[in-house]
């Protein structure tokens, strides 16, 4: 199976190295609108770079798209209709009328389209979530989501991030979805800027909390923080009437360390995504790939993608209005 990559900076060069690795599939072509960027991965993997998008969709069976948000709609598009799988990085789009207007201009495809929800795919939350499909823990009461960032990226990137709802928290609001099955009634949502003056300065949140109630009455809560100075703090807690699932935190191992000045002392969290999500993002290629071969449904699909917005537009509005949001 020929995959093109479209985009190489820092994901786009992880996910080029993992087609280039993966035994089904043959990374054939790169390209950036950056030309060093996707030369730099070219000679990482023994893909070719090539400097036009519509090149590289000539020459594969399927697209991997990791270049900037603004341009994903255009991109699903093109590929869509050149019929070619599409695995696309998060979010689709900042502006859901963009969505909705991509949604039209690819409902004739065929080929599958999924998007890039990677930590449904992390070994501890596929497992928690399978647990809780399968009753482990009898009636889910309460999720408890913790998503902290090791220090905040780039004051130029956040000016074009959508900010942190739809830039951060959009992976929170999928994998709720994804634990439960089903879609949220209402949202609230409470946010400042404790971090950072400079995202307070850009209209956006740096310390956040979302809380959902799910019609089968279910509550969810998601904490985020752009600053967690003990390292990448990526937690799910899953409580129902019969018991408790936890996908923890990850280290370099798991080693604890006991002695006459330390008890239980653990190693410092993992750096950031790159690392923490490393499994995870082999897994997604994995998925991608069976769903090309007819081995899967398609998952997160385009809708998926859509939804995770829509809550992340609807935390916004809560956040500005000071009400809680409801859903329809």
């Amino acid at each position: 199976m020929k995959i093109g990559l479209i985009g190489t900076g820092r994901i786009g060069l992880m996910h080029a190295r993992n087609l280039a690795a993966h035994p089904r599939c043959e990374l054939v072509a790169v390209q950036d609108a950056h030309a060093p960027s996707a030369q730099e991965a070219a000679a990482a993997t023994g893909a070719q770079a090539v400097a036009e998008v519509d090149e590289l969709i000539e020459q594969v069976d399927a697209v991997m798209i990791a270049s900037s948000t603004d341009t994903h709609c255009d991109l699903i598009t093109r590929s869509a209709q050149a019929g070619k799988a599409i695995l696309c990085e998060k979010p689709i789009h900042l502006d859901i009328a963009e969505v909705d207007r991509c949604k039209a201009s690819i409902a004739s495809a065929t080929a599958p389209i999924q998007i890039g929800f990677n930590r449904r795919f992390d070994p501890g939350h596929t497992a928690l979530a399978r647990a809780v499909a399968e009753g482990e823990i009898g009636q889910p009461e309460m999720l408890v989501i913790t998503s902290r960032d090791p220090a905040p990226p780039p004051v130029e990137y956040l000016k074009v991030s959508g900010g942190l709802f739809r830039d951060m928290m959009i992976h929170d609001l999928d994998i709720a979805r994804f634990i439960l099955g089903a879609d949220p009634a209402e949202i609230s949502a409470f946010g400042t800027s404790m971090v950072d003056p400079a995202i307070g300065e850009l209209g956006d949140v740096d310390t956040a909390m979302v809380t959902m109630r799910f019609p089968s009455g279910a509550l969810v809560h998601i904490n985020c923080s752009r600053r967690s100075v003990y390292g990448y703090d990526q937690r799910i807690e899953a409580f129902g009437s019969e018991g408790m699932l936890i996908s923890g935190n990850h280290t370099d191992t798991q080693v604890e360390r006991y002695g006459a000045k330390q008890t239980g002392a653990r190693e410092r969290l993992l750096d950031f995504f790159i690392e923490r999500y490393a499994k995870s993002y082999v897994n997604e290629v994995d998925a991608f790939v069976d769903t090309i071969e007819g081995k899967r449904e398609v998952s997160p699909t385009f809708e998926d993608g859509r939804q995770a917005l829509v809550l992340a537009d609807a935390a916004l509005e809560s956040l500005h209005s000071g009400k809680a949001v409801a859903l329809g």
